[in-house]
């Protein structure tokens, strides 16, 4: 995902989801348009609804709990017009179009210090909820269950603590999910991939264990785990996103074992990013059915063997990074990636007459030891892949930095 793009359609973003999201008002909206011409309107405020005054007491308890707010983002809530409130959208409600309801927040990189407060949840007709790029901290509150509309949330960049939050498995709406720079930590709860949802960022948190096996339901088109700790291999399950995945990036996530062949049926693929880990084995030679691969980055693991022609000549590859691996040869085009137009990266490898490869003692000390993987097999919930191959410590690839810019990031 293009940052430039995201940040220039963003305020655009906000009122087409939530006018799309209630997908029964565009008629209603036209209707209505259509009446206020043919009467005279009114200057004053009409008294609050009910469903307004409940947003009005939910936004006036999260002020009292903001203790830092340097940007004045929510000095204007003050009164009943909460229609009026910076980073507040409103819009007619999707069971009566002529109740008009706080249907969006967006207080994203406000810099705001607090937390969430259980009134929160007294704003029921939400369906977009951003607060990235803010101090607010704490655990998200059980009153986001009252929530059942809401389609996207994205606490980013925050100082969120605790276990994955179990409440947002709660929303039946939610379809976007960005949880990414936090303090979120300990296993990802199997229920997660039993949702249906179209992006899902967990990177840059403190999640550990494995990722769960049942890769299920979930019907993602986005997938970013980057820098967390889940160890073990990638579930051979991740085929279940064939339909939906284009973009998976698992970026210092502690992965080991090898590369599935079944990556290779994510045929909507765009970006693959598995570097930065401690993958073993050769490049699957199912990934040369990844028609629409884009990027494909496998820099920084233990794989060993040849890089496949078939990977080479993918028809839209851009850019293919597999340095400081152990590859020992290169197929036909793979030599020459540059005729192609293909930005490239072959460094600290095993290839013969190719420029600032590893020494032959780095490279005996694996290709003398070659990974069979229809006999590794990983320890689900651990960290440790039995039957993983002795490496020297040299050959250890080098950690990513927490802070390293990742897919699509925070909306402004």
């Amino acid at each position: 995902m293009a940052s430039t793009s995201a940040s220039c359609s963003f305020t655009i973003r906000v009122v087409f989801l939530i006018f799309v999201h209630l997908s029964c008002l565009a008629k209603n909206l036209n209707a209505k348009h259509s009446h206020n011409h043919s009467k005279p309107q009114h200057t004053e405020n009409p008294p609050l609804n009910p469903r307004l005054h409940m947003a009005f007491l939910g936004l006036q308890a999260w002020k009292q709990v903001i203790y830092s707010d340097p940007n004045n983002f929510t000095a204007n809530w003050v009164g009943p017009s909460v229609c009026n409130y910076t980073g507040v959208y409103c819009a007619p409600s999707v069971d009566d179009p002529k109740v008009r309801v706080v249907a969006g927040i967006d207080l994203n990189f406000g810099d705001i210090a607090g937390f969430l407060p259980d009134e929160i949840g007294l704003l029921s007709d939400l369906a977009l909820l951003h607060i990235s790029n803010n101090r607010f901290c704490g655990i998200l509150p059980m009153s986001l269950t009252n929530l059942t509309l809401l389609y996207e949330l994205d606490i980013s960049s925050n100082r969120f603590v605790g276990p994955f939050p179990l409440v947002v498995l709660s929303l039946p709406m939610l379809a976007y999910l960005d949880l990414r720079y936090n303090e979120f930590e300990g296993p990802l709860p199997p229920q997660l991939f039993n949702k249906t949802f179209d992006a899902v960022f967990l990177n840059n948190n403190r999640f550990s264990s494995s990722i769960p096996p049942n890769l299920g339901k979930n019907s993602a088109s986005v997938l970013v785990f980057a820098n967390n700790k889940f160890g073990g291999c990638l579930p051979e399950s991740i085929v279940n996103f064939a339909d939906t995945l284009e973009e998976l990036v698992l970026i210092n996530t502690s992965l080991s074992g090898c590369l599935p062949q079944q990556v290779g049926f994510l045929y909507k693929l765009r970006v693959l990013d598995v570097s930065f880990n401690s993958i073993v084995g050769p490049i699957p030679y199912s990934l040369a059915g990844l028609s629409h691969l884009e990027q494909l980055n496998l820099g920084h693991n233990m794989m060993s063997g040849t890089v496949p022609m078939g990977v080479c000549e993918l028809p839209n590859l851009a850019n293919f990074t597999f340095s400081y691996n152990f590859f020992c040869e290169e197929e036909g085009i793979c030599q020459n990636l540059t005729s192609k137009r293909i930005v490239f990266d072959d460094r600290r490898n095993c290839l013969p007459e190719k420029p600032l490869q590893r020494s032959q003692k780095e490279c005996s000390a694996i290709l003398e030891h070659p990974v069979d993987c229809s006999e590794l097999c990983c320890v689900v919930g651990s960290n440790v892949s039995a039957g993983s191959v002795a490496v020297p410590p040299a050959a250890v690839p080098s950690a990513m930095p927490v802070s390293a810019p990742l897919l699509a990031p925070s909306h402004p």
